[in-house]
């Protein structure tokens, strides 16, 4: 695997280094993933702006690590869910909730068990879910259009997810606890 470096304020592109200082302000560091991303300015500011969104919308932030959990675990990316187990119990999401996601399982919260679902069912099938992936979705009391929100989030966590997968870069001491194998 070619060498990717990690970027940091200093030494990242200047392109790159708003993006940066509003992820350091945002996490009180720049994690590694945006270190490697920030290599690309274009994919480190698209990133920031779809995040924004994915952050801002109709999910709590404990829906919004349940699907980025669940994508990361669904795309086999070990620093995105080290990271995204971390930030999901900060998030008040139990600890079983977490290892079910990580085991490839349902959270037992039924609301969390069905934003995960349709995270993965939107991943493997490529986008291609049918009407009773969407009933499902619905029936567990979402309406209808956060399908279209859900898609945001995994659209977003595909940039870390891939790129992690690219660059691995090394997990933080402080993400070690929940370091995950695919």
């Amino acid at each position: 695997m070619a060498h990717f470096p990690i970027y940091t304020l200093e030494s990242a592109p200047e392109q790159s280094k708003p993006a940066l200082n509003g992820l350091a302000q945002a996490f009180g560091m720049v994690p590694n993933i945006a270190g490697a991303i920030a290599g690309s300015p274009k994919l480190i500011n698209g990133l920031v702006g779809l995040f924004q969104q994915a952050h801002g919308g109709n999910f709590s932030e404990a829906h919004v690590q349940t699907l980025l959990l669940t994508n990361a675990v669904t795309n086999g990316a070990t620093w995105p869910v080290a990271f995204h187990s971390c930030l999901s119990l900060k998030e008040g999401l139990s600890e079983a909730d977490v290892q079910a996601i990580r085991e490839r399982r349902l959270p037992e919260d039924p609301k969390l068990a069905a934003l995960s679902r349709l995270a993965r069912t939107l991943i493997e099938k490529r986008g291609h879910v049918d009407d009773d992936d969407i009933a499902a979705f619905t029936e567990a009391g979402f309406d209808r259009a956060l399908v279209l929100d859900v898609i945001l989030v995994v659209a977003a966590s595909t940039i870390t997810n891939y790129t992690a997968s690219v660059t691995q870069p090394p997990l933080e001491e402080v993400f070690q606890p929940y370091a995950w194998k695919a």
